[in-house]
Parts: structure tokens; C-alpha cells; sequence
């Protein structure tokens, strides 16, 4: 895989750059909640730009239906863009439209473009290889190099993911370089203990990954709504917390797959319920209280795991070499549902381990509860992706950019 570094030292300037970017930012309206993604490739584009190039920047925003939609616009993404990179970025009203071909032939060297939503063009997601292919093609005549830095979506098979690269001369940017440097330490020559912290709502979400380090990592931590099935599994009352009943023959199995290899797998002792789902807008308080793990009422719901889980898991993370987390241990946007959260961040931040957080609602949890992002190893821009790789598939986006 070809490097930014690499394009760089044969030159860029007066070149047209096309880079696929990850700016599927959080909106309130036209607002954004959270930048990170855009100054996860601020690097790229910035090093692009000063060396002379034109550089022309695409993305998708959420989930469009294949035409223009407002509520996904990019322009608000490329006005952030802007005003990170400190000079003005055009920004083109379509993809490969009237506006997109203007736009580009319009920028002098050193000046920087965001085209609309890609996934406003059916032809992005499309999974007939011939409409993909053809919004390659039109894609393909903005540009004269190709530079890949869109980690969040390389493991997506999508025309400006997949199949552009194979039009142009490719390179990995600097986003994605490091995230798959990144990843190869939590792959390969692993140091040890290795503990991995699993959250988030589904079970289903993280079947595959569970199974992939099941015989790979030395310590599992389970949290978040994920949780109730395993406690389930266990034979515990869950009440009326989130279980995915057609998962229990699987959760079950690993149950004893772990006790037979002798994975440490670590469950909540204790958890923080609620009769109802808190109203996250309101943050109002939420009649909550602690149970043990094995003590939960009928009538009520997990949301957190207890104080006593929190101590738990922190120890677990203290003397490990290695630490992987992704998923939330709870409700982390509601006051009263995110103390585990935040403990499993903290615990992250006091361990010597090389430390990464998997990108997805746990980078979002860190930024939002207030911790410093530059303390952690690593924060990921893509949870699904990295979530895909640590399952050893093969991921689209960064099999093109192979040579």
C-alpha cells in the first residue's frame, strides 16, 4: 500500500487530488455536535494543500436515498473544513454534476473543494457493478490521483471506497496509514495481557468480533445493553432490560468457550436500573437505583453497570499491556446512566497499556463526558471498520489501495 509520504515526494503541485474523506458528522439541524472526523483528516488535506495540489474532497453524511436531500447536505462539514484549514473551501452543489466539474476547474493550486453528499448519486451504494462502476467513471474525471482516508467507511464496498481507486493512481493518507498500523498492533505481535472492553446495545452487533477474540485476547469485558443477554444466558432476571433472545444459543456457547480456553470473561456484578428509558433530551432524573447483576426487578431495566462493576472492570484494565474498547457500558448521554462509561474511559487513561478506543458512540463518549481525546493511544474514526478488521475480514477500501 502506497502512502501519502510516497505521492508527496513525487510532487503534487497543479495536480487535481481526490480525497475520499470520512465527514459522516453528527447534525443538529444544520449544526455539528462533533468535528472529529473532519480533523481526523485535517492532516491529509492540509499536507495536500501546501504542497500545491488541488484538492478535491468527497464523502457521504448519513443515509440518503440515492437522491439530493438537504437534511444531508455536506456544506456545513466543508464550512467546518474551512474554518479548520484557515482559508476558504468551495464547495459544489452536486457530485459529478454541472456544479462539481465548475468547482474543480476553478481551484488554483493549494485550494481545497467538498463536493456533495456522494450517496446523493444512487450509483455510490449501488450493489450492481455496472452502476457503481459508471459513478466511478464520472468520480474518476475530477480528479488525477486518488488518495484514500476514509477509514470509517473502507469497509464499505462503495464506489468512491472500491471501485475509484482502481481508475486512478492510489494512496493511503495519513488517517488511514495510522489506523492500520494501529490495528496490526491489535492483531499481530499483540502485547500481553490484551483486554478488550465490549459494549453497546446489540449482541448481535459484536457476534463476530467476540468469536474472532474469544481466541485471541486474554480478558473480555461485557457491558452495555449487550450485557442482558449474557446475564440471560446465565439464567439471571433481567426485567424488562434489551435482550436478544434468538442470540442466547450463541451466548451461551461462548460462555463455555471461555471457560474452557481460559478467556477471562468478565460480566457486571452490579448494574444501575430504571423503571423506563430516560428522555435523553431532558436529562431529567431518572428514578435510578443499583441491583446486582443477578438481583434485577421485574419491572425495571439495566442501563449502566453498578459501582461495584466499575471497580471491577477498572482492575481488569490496570496491569494490561493492551486494551481494545469499543461500545458504551451504558446510557452514557443521560447523567444517571453514564458513570460506567466514564470509568472504563478513566480506567483506559490511568493504565500504562497501549490503549485504543474503537471509534463510533465510545469516541463519541469520550469527547462528550469531556476527556482529553490526546491522552488515549488511539481514538478511531470508524467503529464498524475496525470492529471488521480485528474480525479478520477483508475490508474493501483498503484492499483497493493495495498495489
Amino acid at each position: 500500500m502506497k502512502t501519502i509520504d510516497e505521492l508527496l515526494a513525487e510532487g503534487v503541485a497543479g495536480r487535481r487530488v481526490f480525497v475520499r474523506a470520512d465527514l459522516n458528522v453528527p447534525l443538529d439541524g444544520t449544526t455539528i455536535t462533533d468535528d472529529g472526523r473532519i480533523r481526523a483528516v485535517l492532516p491529509t488535506v492540509k499536507a495536500l494543500a501546501e504542497a500545491g495540489a488541488r484538492v478535491v474532497v468527497a464523502s457521504h453524511l448519513g443515509r440518503p436515498k440515492g437522491a439530493p436531500d438537504p437534511a444531508f447536505s455536506l456544506a456545513p462539514a466543508a464550512a467546518r473544513l474551512g474554518e479548520l484549514l484557515g482559508s476558504a473551501v468551495a464547495f459544489a452543489t452536486d457530485t459529478v454534476g454541472d456544479s462539481a466539474r465548475a468547482t474543480v476547474a476553478g481551484l488554483a493550486d493549494g485550494q481545497v473543494a467538498v463536493v456533495e453528499n456522494l450517496r446523493f448519486n444512487a450509483g455510490e451504494t449501488s450493489k450492481d457493478d455496472v452502476e457503481r462502476g459508471a459513478f466511478a467513471d464520472e468520480l474518476a474525471r475530477l480528479a488525477d490521483v486518488y488518495v484514500g482516508d476514509g477509514f470509517g467507511a473502507v469497509h464499505r464496498k462503495h464506489a468512491s471506497v472500491y471501485d475509484l481507486p482502481a481508475r486512478l493512481p492510489h494512496y493511503a493518507g495519513h488517517l488511514i496509514a495510522t489506523e492500520v498500523g494501529v490495528l496490526k498492533k491489535l492483531t499481530e505481535d499483540v502485547r500481553r495481557p490484551y483486554v478488550v472492553a465490549l459494549g453497546g446495545a446489540k449482541v448481535s452487533d459484536k457476534l463476530a468480533v467476540i468469536d474472532e477474540l474469544l481466541g485471541k485476547a486474554d480478558r473480555l469485558l461485557i457491558g452495555g445493553g449487550m450485557a442482558y443477554t449474557f446475564l440471560k444466558a446465565k439464567g439471571h432476571e433481567i426485567g424488562t432490560s434489551l435482550l436478544q433472545e434468538d442470540q442466547l444459543p450463541a451466548v451461551r456457547e461462548y460462555l463455555a468457550r471461555a471457560e474452557r480456553t481460559g478467556v477471562e470473561l468478565v460480566l457486571p456484578v452490579d448494574v444501575v436500573v430504571a423503571p423506563a428509558f430516560p428522555d435523553l433530551a431532558a436529562k431529567a432524573p431518572a428514578d435510578a437505583t443499583t441491583v446486582t447483576a443477578d438481583g434485577i426487578p421485574a419491572d425495571r431495566m439495566g442501563l449502566d453497570i453498578g459501582p461495584e462493576s466499575r471497580k471491577l472492570y477498572a482492575s481488569k484494565i490496570a496491569d494490561a499491556a493492551t486494551v481494545f474498547w469499543n461500545g458504551p457500558m451504558g446510557v452514557f448521554e443521560h447523567p444517571d446512566f453514564a458513570e460506567g462509561t466514564k470509568a472504563v474511559a478513566q480506567a483506559l487513561l490511568d493504565s500504562p497499556a497501549f490503549t485504543v478506543v474503537g471509534g463510533g458512540d465510545s469516541a463519541a463518549a469520550v469527547r462528550l463526558l469531556g476527556f482529553d481525546e490526546n491522552a488515549f493511544g488511539h481514538i478511531s474514526t470508524g467503529g464498524g471498520a475496525s470492529l471488521e478488521y480485528l474480525e479478520g475480514k477483508t475490508l474493501p477500501g483498503l484492499a483497493a489501495l493495495e498495489d
